[in-house]
């Protein structure tokens, strides 16, 4: 279905969700890269131009969500980043999500080879299960990001221009969809790419929902895992003893290609068994006293293409296993 524009921005103006823009100081439709952009649209997906241009003149751009790029979570040491997400309350928290949503997560589980707890996990951390999705129009993220973040402008006008073809197939009110100050939207905080390309239909209702559809949330998540490479019933990551050389920081996150037996060699030691056989690649994190060493494989890999941060990966990690614990803990109290 197509979206009728004049008529969800006219919504919008009587809701009052629309204001002057905060970072440019002048109308944001005005704007000569704007108008760029706008031109961009029309030519290659046929957007009407006029609609465009009155839909520009209600995005806000904000100094606040450049900032907050410039001090992402992902920043902070792994000793301060771990107690953000790693609660007893996400735990719990956690356990519940399982028992409510077991029938899907185990449906996803078995379509896609990823397991209920790290689905379970990844909703965890991005929006404590459904509940906190982000508190900024995702149209005036990817703007402000997108004409007036250089570093990443490419990124997010690309995204923007997802986000603006996503709003039409999906019949969306690009002016009430809020999410993250990066943009990302929903249950599972798909940015918008993702979800044009990775979002399914989960619940068979004919409708492609993250915002408000938790199976399709759950069935998202795990064909994204799949997508990027999760391999079924392998495991994710070994704590390892480094027994010669202590590198202090890891350099940049790559695909695993060497060996757990090279890993060996090299005085990583796996603290637990595993097969020497399988690819890995060695993640440090920055412990309160001390590097933790890790040896991150195939599926940890697979975490970090949902956001490219070892940390993230290992908070999503220890989650689920966390959250596993405590299930397997709470079934066998129930049998006793």
């Amino acid at each position: 279905m197509q979206t009728d524009w004049k008529k969800l921005i006219f919504t919008s103006l009587l809701c009052g969700t629309l204001a002057a823009p905060a970072l440019a100081g002048a109308n944001t439709a005005e704007r000569q890269d704007v108008k760029n952009f706008i031109d961009k649209l029309a030519n290659e997906h046929d957007f009407d131009r006029t609609e465009l241009g009155q839909l520009f003149e209600k995005i806000e751009l904000h100094q606040e969500i450049i900032d907050a790029m410039n001090r992402p979570y992902e920043a902070r040491p792994w000793h301060e980043y771990r107690p953000i997400f790693v609660t007893e309350a996400r735990i719990a928290e956690g356990v519940a999500f399982l028992h409510e949503n077991s029938d899907v997560l185990k449906r996803a589980e078995e379509k896609f080879g990823v397991p209920a707890e790290i689905i379970t996990a990844i909703i965890g951390v991005e929006t404590r299960y459904g509940r906190y999705r982000g508190k900024y129009r995702v149209a005036d993220s990817l703007a402000t990001l997108g004409f007036d973040y250089p570093r990443r402008s490419k990124f997010f006008l690309n995204e923007l221009e997802e986000f603006l073809l996503l709003s039409r197939e999906e019949n969306f009110d690009p002016l009430a969809i809020t999410g993250s100050y990066a943009g990302a939207m929903g249950k599972p905080q798909f940015i918008s790419s993702s979800y044009r390309m990775y979002a399914v239909d989960f619940d068979g209702d004919g409708i492609r929902d993250l915002l408000d559809n938790i199976d399709d949330a759950i069935g998202s998540v795990a064909n994204y895992l799949a997508r990027h490479g999760w391999q079924r019933n392998q495991p994710i990551a070994f704590k390892v003893s480094a027994t010669q050389s202590k590198p202090e920081k890891m350099g940049r996150l790559k695909k695993p290609k060497t060996d757990i037996k090279q890993w060996r060699k090299k005085g990583f030691e796996p603290e637990q068994s595993s097969l020497d056989s399988l690819a890995a690649e060695l993640i440090v994190l920055q412990g309160k006293e001390a590097p933790e060493y890790w040896l991150g494989l195939q599926n940890f890999y697979a975490i970090t293409r949902y956001n490219h941060s070892a940390l993230y990966a290992m908070a999503v990690y220890q989650l689920s296993q966390a959250i596993q614990q405590h299930q397997s803990a709470q079934a066998q109290v129930g049998t006793e």
